[in-house]
């Protein structure tokens, strides 16, 4: 079945719902760990707390790759009922989160909280490349990067927006503040909106040979089986973009885990209290511990916000894109491999810089990887994999997302940081290397049709 070539309208109405996707990424990314910490984590034991998240992708994503591949309802399309499920969840876990009495409460919720947008973020990969012809799919993958950025922006800023608002700041030790229970709030319901939005204004497809889609349905017992043949017989660029995906998630994965406890110590000079060091029976310790972990609260609101500044840039990134690719052609591997490097470079600065200010300049070069690591991988995956099995490629792709978080999480950050150092600020040196090999790892790809497919408008 030819597919015919979309709008622009068509193609954000389909990538809408990102927009609410990545309200929960951005919020959870951006406060996960000040919330570990409120509730009295050590930053040594973040990246641990952090496991769910990947752990959640490494398991949900092929199931719902696999699942969505072999379902159709005429009513609601193969894609749409899990983006519907997967908000449902996330609207109610990013409403619980930040009112957690307790760190394994918070820790618990972060499992489900991933694991429901999860649920929604991998048909929607798989949609763009169900929808759009090989020629608009960096058109298509670009114009979700643009929507992502938004979300990613407006989400980081929220505490921010809110306490400006008049929300406090403060709360008791061991209490999330109210402007970050209010920002999560705004997000619940925001995702849910936004994947509503897409549902009701996109049409799927139907399978191309409904015969044959029937049969494969009719299997019984073929999920294992499926699975690791489908790993078995990965294309090359699959793989070959698999290296480059380990080193820039282990990248974005130690700034979501480490960013706040680094740059409220190192660039801020506010780190979070040890309540262990005050007497809480006396009246001055609690006055000086509640000063403390108000400044601690402020200067998190900041870092949430400038690291908003991603987010901006990485949609500038993605509006040059889609302005280039809607009529030229571009080489994706040159364009991820620059990017990826730039990034790194922003990493590496936030050691060098005067002061806060300068964190604007950083997130603008991570911008630009954060554009490029959300369009072009899938770009030139989706011109190398059968079409038919789209949406478990998607979820096995995802396989070289996760285990680089996970390697991070059980270890890896703290290990290789302490070998510079014991100050977190380290963790974002280990994440600006690591983006930089992700840059080089771009020599990789040779073939021609992941390199540029997209074709020139006459």
């Amino acid at each position: 079945m030819e597919k015919q070539k979309l709008g622009f309208w068509q193609i954000w109405n389909m990538s809408f719902g990102f927009l609410g996707i990545q309200f929960g990424f951005a919020l959870q990314g951006g406060f996960m760990s000040r919330i570990f910490q409120t509730l009295g984590a050590e930053k040594d034991d973040i990246p641990l707390l952090w496991i769910a998240a990947p752990l959640t992708g490494l398991v949900v994503q092929p199931i719902i790759g696999y699942l969505s591949d072999r379902t159709w309802s005429v009513r609601w399309g193969r894609r749409k009922p899990y983006f519907l499920i997967g908000a449902i969840l996330s609207s109610l876990a990013l409403f619980l989160v930040p009112h957690s009495p307790v760190l394994w409460v918070a820790a618990g919720f972060l499992w489900i909280l991933d694991a429901s947008i999860n649920v929604s973020m991998e048909p929607f990969r798989a949609l763009v490349a169900d929808k759009l012809p090989d020629s608009q799919r960096s058109y298509g993958f670009v114009i979700q990067t643009l929507i992502i950025g938004i979300g990613t922006w407006v989400a980081s800023n929220l505490p921010w927006m809110v306490s400006k608002l008049g929300v406090s700041d403060a709360a008791p030790s061991g209490v999330v503040p109210m402007s970050v229970k209010v920002a999560f709030a705004i997000g619940a319901v925001v995702f849910l909106i936004s994947i509503l939005y897409t549902i009701f204004t996109t049409s799927e497809y139907p399978p191309e040979d409904m015969e044959e889609f029937k049969k494969e349905k009719a299997k019984k017992n073929q999920f294992i089986p499926d699975i690791l043949n489908n790993i078995g017989n990965m294309p090359s660029t699959m793989k070959k973009l698999g290296v480059i995906q380990f080193f820039s998630w282990f990248a974005f994965f130690t700034m979501w885990s480490m960013a706040n406890p680094a740059l409220t110590e190192h660039v801020f000079n506010s780190p979070a209290p040890i309540e262990a060091n005050y007497n809480m029976e006396i009246a001055s310790d609690v006055e000086a511990f509640n000063i403390t972990n108000e400044a601690f609260q402020k200067s998190s609101n900041l870092v949430g916000s400038y690291m908003g500044t991603y987010g901006l840039s990485s949609m500038a990134f993605a509006l040059i894109l889609v302005l280039y690719t809607s009529r030229k052609r571009i080489n994706r591997k040159m364009v991820h491999m620059f990017s990826l490097i730039i990034g790194g470079a922003g990493f590496i600065l936030m050691y060098f810089i005067p002061s806060p200010e300068y964190l604007t300049v950083c997130f603008v070069l991570i911008g630009f990887a954060w554009g490029s690591i959300l369009s072009m991988p899938y770009a030139m995956l989706s011109s190398a994999v059968d079409p038919k099995r789209m949406g478990v490629f998607m979820g096995i792709f995802n396989m070289f997302i996760v285990i680089p978080q996970i390697i991070a999480a059980i270890g890896g950050i703290n290990i290789i940081s302490n070998l510079l150092g014991e100050e977190a600020i380290n963790a974002m040196i280990v994440a600006g290397i690591s983006l930089i090999i992700a840059g080089l790892c771009n020599f990789l790809i040779t073939e021609k049709s992941a390199i540029s497919y997209q074709t020139i408008e006459e």
